[in-house]
Order: structure tokens, then C-alpha cells, then sequence
């Protein structure tokens, strides 16, 4: 039976986003929907009126409308969304233009600034002209390798403005990490920064910056922003300027948004590089604009005089996700820097000082809240926060209710889950419905998810495949470098025709219609919510003359993911604690410490199928007790049988 730790107020309801798109969509259509679950089956049975009724609810700007909604819902990968129109994403996203604050930059080493979204769409206009003028246009890709800061976000709007097409990634990211995604495709131009802080410390990433720009030859022109300090030495760095000095010195300029299809390029996400290099997933400006504002003003009952922060970073999707919430006209929060410094009531000092209304978090960091007993509610004055947003990884019952009992009872606990591929949300909350322990409470709208078993048939009540069996706005137009669209199948449509299976385990629940979710169902590694391919594990580790080969998996711990890493040494090596420890700075200093495996176990063999791919699934499902379906499809069936019952992972 399910615990019930939330319901909302009848205020609440009344006054919520959601109620206000019933009335919408009750008028338009002729219904009398009175509940959450009345417009979610509406909205996957008629997915064309769902979305031409959020075009409308949310005041998408565009030159020129649409024609159709959907040329054919059947058709999955490829069915066009919107067709005829033509719109800017970064002109929505600076629609309001008034004093009202857009960003608080706030670093963990208390360096912080404000601007208001006049002074966002001057800056943005006065970055737009010179990179128009050093030959960006529509199309062309411009990148970053930047901290989550306020220059950061004027680079995205600018370089989206004139229709450049945006990809990041993080300085926590090594540069092989960061040349494997952005070297794929290619950048005309690349921001970057001269360092940031991490726990108290400063970490020049320049060094860094320089190996990217020199091993990417399409990099016409390096922009630096100064973080640590006053400006660097640059002249190392080719094609390089600062980001104060390329500002246009114009002021009162007007932004000229270029005018593009709905599903213009917009974005390029990264794959955690399971296989090899990450793949490139191209989203379009229409579909994530349109699905964001769905989540953003539906989902998550953002309204303007909302203060919204989320601790993420610009290589993780939840950045360009807060980032469409400007199109709300809300205050957003920007935070780099690790959220336990200098202490862990940072992150609860600054929601008390900003007075947040909306805090987003992964599971782990509500995780490590509770293993250190820390009591936020008891200690800081939490009146201003209405809900917290959660994703990342699934979080446990019992994280539900630590946030219940030791942050705020009269609060939201929003869980969400989806994934980089889409941009956004398969299941989600909703500002109506009650929050159960472990629960999401459910499918977002228009998103027609479903559950299957290893037969590809529908289930309730019993763990299995979480996919979905309609095509969605906010979906991949392409994988870059797959012009027969043979990565993007197999990446989706493979296991279940036409229909997208995601890769996470879930049950949905019958008596709530909520859903849990038990973390990965491939080999994606998922700690603290941050995608990571195996493969970047492996391609330092087996570097090392002490290791033979390798496996990576994610294992369910203390509701989050820990990686276990299994070495196979090469011959006349033992797994010694000096050895363990080399595997470690290694993974530290060549990927990130988010890669570094909280467990090292040297194997006898490990798992590959017949076409000498290893067998990530396989493991996973032997530790965490699942059949293993897939032994005949091995050369060596017989090496599974060392990971039973480890004793290794049971502390």
C-alpha cells in the first residue's frame, strides 16, 4: 500500500497553471475535465489538439504559424511537428525585457551578480552582432566549455538568436571527454573560461581550453570569460579574445532573431558514450521550446514572480531546461560550485537568503542530506519554498520522506524522470494530484508511456521497460554523422518496432497510477544523475599496463547508483591498494571525478557475446538478483558465474 505524505490545498489547485489549462482546454474543446488524470488520457488520445492547445496556452512567438501540427503520429522516428512555421527559440526565451530580476549568479566562493532582463537581452544583443559578424549564422555550431554562469546563458541566447546551433560541456570535464563530444561536430566558435572553483579550491581551465581549441581545427575564433580573477594570458590559446573585449560596444542594439522551421537545429546533447564516442543527439528549437514550456509552466506551476534554482551543471539537460523557464519571466538562480561548501546547509542558507520558491535537486544530494542527518527545515527559514523538483536518479521512499519530515510537510515534492534524448519528462508531478512515498505521480501529459515485459506487453504492478508508444515535439530530429538514421533506431526502435523503449526499469502502480522507477535498464551509468558511458571508464583504464580489461555497472545503493568497477589484471599483477588508488587519480584526472568507481573487485573473466561486445546487462542484472535472458548470446557464458553473491557489494 502506498503512504501518502502530500496532498495539495484547494487553494493550490485553484490558483495552479494546470487548473487554468483545464478551464483552456475545456473551453476550446467542449469537455468538462475536472481532474489531472481527465486531461492526461485526453491529451494521449489527442496528441494534435494537446499540443495546438499549448501553443496557444503558452504564447509561442513565432513570425508564422503553423500549417499542420503532426504530418503522422504513426511515424516514429520522423514525424513532423509544426510545419510552416517559423520562429526564434531564443526570442521566446527574451520576450520580457523589464527590470525585473532573470539571473543571480551565486559561486560557492560567494562571488555573485544580478541582472535584470533588460540588461539580459542588451547583453545578448551585444554578443549576437560581433559573432554575426565573425561569420556565425544559422546552422553553424557554437560551443562551450564553461561553468554555469551568467555568461554562459547570454552565449546560448546570442548564439541561438541568429540561429547557431548550441552544445556544452562543463570545465569538470577533462578535454578528452570534452574533444570525444565536441570535436564530433564540428564548432565554428567556442566559449570558454579562465577557471572556476570547486569546494574552496581554483582550478585553471585553461590549460584545458587550449588542448580543445587546438584539437578541433573548425574553431575559428575562441571567446574567454574571466571567473578566477582578472584576465589571463591567452596568447597560447589560437584565435583567441576575451569576452569583455568582443562585446559589441554599442548599446540599445535590437537582437535580430532569425526566423526559422520549427525543427531548425537548436541543440546538440551528448550520449554518455557507452559504445565508444558519445553520440550527438540534434534536437530542434520548436520541440524542446514547446515541451519545456509544457514541463516549466505545467508540470512545474512556474509563474513569474517564482525565484527558481537548480543545482546543475551546462553539460547535464536540467541547464537548458531552467534556462526556458526565462520565457516564464521568472528569477533564476544560477550556482556553480559543489553544493555541500563550505558546509551542507549552503544550499539552504542561500533558498533562505534569495527566498526560493522552486529548488531542484538529484536524489543523491537528498541522499547524502539524510546519511548526515542534517535537519534544513530546523536550522534556516524555508517559508518561501512551495516545491521541490527532483531527478536525476530514482530516490528512495524513504528520501520522499526525509523531505516530508526533516525540510517542510506543507510541500511539493515534484519527481521527475526522463532523459537527455528528449529534453525533458516521460514521468513527472503535477500541482493536483497527491505525492506517495517512492511515487512519481505520473506520465507526463502527451507523452503516451506505458510499461512493457520482455515480450513487448503491456504490465502493471510489475517491474518492467519504460517506453513510449507515440512520437513527442521534443524527441531527436537526428543523430549527427547518421545520415540513414541507423544509430538513432538502434538507440530506440530497435527492441520494441515504433516504439521508443527509454532503458529504465519501472512499475506503474494501479491503485495510484504513479510510477517508480529502479534505475537503468542498459548499461548507462547514472550516479548522482549524471549520465556516464563505460566506455570513458574503460578507455583510461585499460590504458594502465596492470589491466587487462574491464567492466563498468551501476549498482542500486542507499537509493542512488554507486559504479562498481571489475578489472581482470594483466598476468603477474595483484589488485593492491596502490593499484586501486592509480585506477582512481586516473579516472580523476583524465575524465572526471564523477568517473572515479566507489568500488574496485579484480575478476577472473568478463562477460562479451558473440560479436565481442561486452555484457554490462548481464552483470547488472546478476547483482541486483534479475535473470540473466541473454547467456547463448555469450562466448563465454561460464564468467558469469563469478558475480554471484559477492560479498564485495553487499557493504
Amino acid at each position: 500500500m502506498s503512504k501518502l505524505l502530500w496532498e495539495p490545498s484547494a487553494e493550490r489547485k485553484k490558483n495552479a497553471n494546470m487548473t487554468k489549462f483545464i478551464d483552456f482546454v475545456n473551453k476550446r474543446y467542449g469537455r468538462k475535465f475536472s481532474s489531472y488524470d481527465d486531461l492526461y488520457y485526453w491529451s494521449i488520445n489527442n496528441i494534435p489538439d494537446f499540443w495546438a492547445a499549448m501553443w496557444d496556452f503558452a504564447d509561442i512567438k513565432a513570425s508564422k504559424g503553423y500549417d499542420t501540427v503532426s504530418d503522422d503520429l504513426n511515424k516514429m522516428p520522423g514525424a513532423k511537428w509544426f510545419t510552416g512555421a517559423r520562429l526564434n527559440i531564443a526570442e521566446n526565451l527574451l520576450r520580457y525585457r523589464d527590470d525585473h530580476t532573470a539571473f543571480i549568479f551565486k559561486g560557492e566562493t560567494q562571488k555573485s551578480a544580478r541582472m535584470s532582463y533588460a540588461e539580459l537581452y542588451d547583453s545578448v544583443a551585444r554578443l549576437a552582432k560581433p559573432l554575426r559578424q565573425v561569420g556565425v549564422g544559422p546552422g553553424d555550431r557554437v560551443a562551450a566549455y564553461m561553468p554555469n554562469m551568467i555568461e554562459t546563458a547570454i552565449a546560448m541566447l546570442a548564439a541561438t538568436s541568429i540561429g547557431a546551433t548550441w552544445a556544452s560541456c562543463a570545465t569538470d570535464i577533462g578535454p578528452g571527454a570534452a574533444l570525444d563530444r565536441l570535436g564530433q561536430i564540428e564548432p565554428k566558435v567556442l566559449f570558454t573560461v579562465n577557471g572556476y572553483f570547486y569546494k574552496g579550491k581554483a582550478f585553471d581551465s585553461l590549460s584545458n581550453a587550449a588542448e580543445i581549441a587546438k584539437g578541433i581545427t573548425s574553431i575559428k575564433k575562441v571567446i574567454v570569460a574571466s571567473y578566477m580573477g582578472d584576465k589571463p594570458d591567452i596568447s597560447y590559446i589560437p584565435n583567441s579574445v576575451y569576452f569583455d573585449d568582443f562585446l559589441s560596444k554599442e548599446r540599445g542594439l535590437e537582437i535580430q532573431f532569425e526566423q526559422l522551421p520549427f525543427d531548425h537545429p537548436v541543440y546538440i546533447m551528448f550520449s554518455s558514450g557507452t559504445t565508444g564516442k558519445p553520440k550527438c543527439m540534434v534536437q530542434g528549437a520548436g520541440g524542446i521550446l514547446i515541451n519545456h514550456l509544457k514541463e516549466l509552466i505545467l508540470h512545474t506551476d512556474l509563474k513569474r514572480e517564482d525565484v527558481h534554482f537548480f543545482i546543475t551543471t551546462c553539460s547535464w539537460m536540467m541547464w537548458n531546461w531552467i534556462l526556458s523557464s526565462l520565457a516564464v519571466g521568472n528569477t533564476l538562480i544560477l550556482y556553480d560550485g559543489n553544493p555541500t561548501y563550505p558546509d551542507p546547509g549552503a544550499m539552504w542558507k542561500l533558498i533562505q537568503d534569495e527566498k526560493v520558491t522552486m529548488f531542484g535537486c538529484s536524489a543523491s544530494y537528498i541522499n547524502y542530506l539524510r546519511s548526515e542527518g542534517i535537519k534544513p527545515g530546523k536550522n534556516y527559514d524555508l517559508s518561501s519554498l512551495q516545491q521541490i523538483w527532483q531527478t536525476g536518479s530514482s530516490l528512495s521512499a524513504e528520501g520522499f520522506e526525509y523531505i516530508y519530515q526533516e525540510i517542510k510537510k506543507d510541500l511539493w515534492l515534484n519527481s521527475s524522470s526522463g532523459g537527455t534524448d528528449i529534453n525533458g519528462c516521460f514521468c513527472t508531478g503535477n500541482p493536483l494530484s497527491p505525492v506517495y512515498a517512492g511515487e512519481l505521480q505520473g506520465a507526463s501529459l502527451a507523452m503516451k508511456v506505458n510499461v512493457y515485459d520482455e515480450q513487448g506487453k503491456p504490465i502493471v504492478d510489475r517491474e518492467g521497460e519504460l517506453v513510449c508508444e507515440a512520437p513527442a515535439p521534443s524527441m531527436p530530429l537526428y543523430f549527427w554523422n547518421d545520415p540513414d538514421g541507423k544509430k538513432y533506431k538502434e538507440a530506440y526502435f530497435e527492441v520494441y518496432p515504433n516504439v521508443w523503449r527509454h532503458g529504465d526499469y519501472i512499475i506503474r502502480h494501479s491503485d495510484t497510477g504513479g510510477f517508480t522507477f529502479f534505475g537503468r535498464s542498459d548499461s548507462v551509468l547514472k550516479p548522482s544523475g549524471v549520465r556516464i558511458g563505460t566506455a570513458e571508464i574503460y578507455n583510461q583504464v585499460e590504458e594502465l599496463e596492470e589491466v587487462a580489461d574491464s567492466l563498468a555497472i551501476g549498482q542500486r545503493w542507499e537509493g542512488d547508483q554507486r559504479i562498481i568497477l571489475f578489472v581482470k589484471l594483466a598476468q603477474g599483477y595483484n589488485l593492491t591498494e596502490d593499484l586501486k588508488n592509480k585506477i582512481k587519480r586516473t579516472l580523476r584526472k583524465n575524465a572526471s571525478p564523477r568517473h572515479v568507481p566507489d568500488k574496485i573487485i579484480q575478476t577472473r573473466d568478463i562477460p562479451y557475446t558473440l560479436n565481442m561486445k561486452k555484457v554490462e546487462s548481464a552483470v547488472t542484472n546478476i547483482i541486483h538478483g534479475r535473470p540473466v535472458l541473454n547467456r547463448d548470446a555469450l562466448v563465454n557464458p561460464e564468467s558469469l558465474d563469478f558475480y554471484e553473491n559477492l560479498k564485495e557489494l553487499q557493504t
